[in-house]
């Protein structure tokens, strides 16, 4: 039964963790959609009603976009919830960024540092560790350690930028 609720059958389970802690939740759809889990699909601009024509044999629009390269349409993105292939996210570039933002938070791959583990300090907040170090050399008048801090974030900023 919903955790929510009380009353109706579990249709979702939802898994959160906040400050390193992990919390289960087993909604029902309403509770759910009230709670925001809703399918991260809705709102696309998909004809779900082609998806049912589909079972009684209508044909989609003539209108409809297809990859050149393996033939997928955005509904077919959309139902599946996969990219059928590389060429896809040239294709159907303009809708893909909104949605890819809504799930991401950004539309831009950082990816990993290689051989990197989650508690060793990314580049942009070493910059701005080192950028408040700095001046607290230049404050404090240490001006040799703030040759070399400026130097090694203009190295960093360098790296960024390539």
């Amino acid at each position: 039964m919903c955790e929510s609720c009380g009353k109706n059958p579990v249709t979702t389970h939802v898994k959160t963790i906040i400050n390193g802690e992990l919390t289960k939740y087993s909604l029902c759809a309403e509770c759910a959609q009230k709670l925001g889990y809703g399918n991260l699909l809705t709102g696309l601009g998909c004809n779900y009603g082609s998806l049912l024509g589909g079972f009684f044999n209508e044909t989609e629009p003539a209108d409809a976009v297809h990859c050149k390269c393996c033939g997928s349409t955005f509904d077919d993105i959309a139902r599946s919830g996969k990219v059928g292939c590389a060429e896809c996210y040239s294709t159907f570039y303009d809708r893909l960024i909104p949605l890819i933002q809504r799930i991401h938070g950004n539309t831009k791959h950082r990816g990993k540092v290689p051989g990197s583990d989650s508690l060793r300090p990314q580049p942009q907040g070493q910059l701005s560790v080192m950028r408040r170090e700095l001046r607290e050399a230049i404050e404090a008048e240490n001006f040799e350690h703030a040759v070399t801090l400026r130097d090694r974030i203009k190295k960093l900023e360098e790296e960024d930028h390539e």
